[in-house]
């Protein structure tokens, strides 16, 4: 074990705001907005609020997975909510979404604006909403539910707990640690596991179980999650690894994960989205670095 000296929790706790780590500066133990900012509204029924984090790319991938079946309503504005400066707590945001988590979606397409919150609720609403990526037969459809909900229990495992103790924390903990690592590998067997028995998570078809555990899994075993790859020996997981491939080389997946991103190479980064014609300007970008 390591030497960090031993913690005994007081009677009563009470909140430090001096606690250090990555996010000591947004974190607090109370909800509610934090200021006055009324959230921007595009031309498009679809106004996502988000930013490029695994849990904001599972909802750009979906819009952009519809566009490209030709399904125009899932036209969207993409606006960028930097949560690091507290973005997430303007009194419009807060509206849209009182967990003040991204990403969260309104949809004004109908008599009276509809707010979703949650990734995988608003995965749902909108495989729903325009009938694509939700089986229909009830074994398939079961079978991509149960995935989609395993992602959102699961992901506090890996984002609060492994990547906030491994990556975040202000002091290294063994046995914390140690306890989300193994869980982690863990979770990374279970997909292995079930990706030895089919081609995607549902069975043979491309569903929102995978849009929704692609964004986590997929990078972390590209290494891409944490610097984490070694450490967890994500190699292992031979067929997790042909999946994140797999969908990784689909079109839409591509143009999704650069929606709202604001780090990696600038070709890799599309702000904000307004417009199809907006993911051209990156493709000049990208010419443009090239010569």
């Amino acid at each position: 074990m390591n030497d960090a000296p031993l913690y005994t929790p007081p009677k009563v706790w009470s909140w430090v705001k001096e606690s250090g780590g990555r996010f000591a500066n947004i974190n607090r133990p109370v909800a509610g907005p934090t200021h006055e900012q009324a959230l921007p509204v595009g031309r498009h029924p679809l106004q996502l609020y988000s930013l490029g984090t695994p849990n904001g790319v599972k909802v750009t991938v979906m819009l952009e997975e519809l566009l490209a079946l030709g399904h125009a309503g899932a036209e969207y504005d993409a606006w960028l909510v930097r949560i690091n400066e507290g973005g997430q707590f303007g009194s419009g945001f807060v509206a849209a979404n009182p967990n003040s988590k991204i990403p969260a979606l309104w949809d004004r397409g109908g008599a009276a604006p509809v707010r979703v919150f949650e990734s995988g609720a608003i995965l749902l609403y909108l495989a729903e909403k325009f009938g694509a990526f939700l089986p229909t037969e009830a074994g398939a459809r079961a079978e991509s539910l149960s995935w989609l909900f395993w992602q959102m229990g699961s992901a506090p495992f890996l984002g609060g707990g492994f990547g906030h103790f491994y990556a975040y924390a202000p002091m290294k903990i063994e046995y914390a640690i140690d306890r989300y690592a193994m869980e982690v590998k863990r979770q990374l067997d279970v997909l292995d596991r079930r990706l030895a028995e089919s081609a995607y998570l549902a069975g043979d078809e491309y569903s929102i179980a995978d849009m929704a555990v692609w964004p986590w899994y997929g990078t972390l075993v590209k290494g891409q999650l944490y610097e984490s790859g070694e450490f967890l020996q994500v190699q292992e997981y031979k067929n997790v690894l042909r999946w994140t491939d797999q969908v990784a080389q689909r079109p839409a997946v591509r143009r999704g994960r650069m929606v709202n991103r604001t780090w990696g190479q600038p070709s890799s980064q599309l702000h904000e989205r307004h417009e199809a014609s907006d993911f051209d300007d990156k493709t000049q970008d990208k010419l443009a670095a090239a010569q």
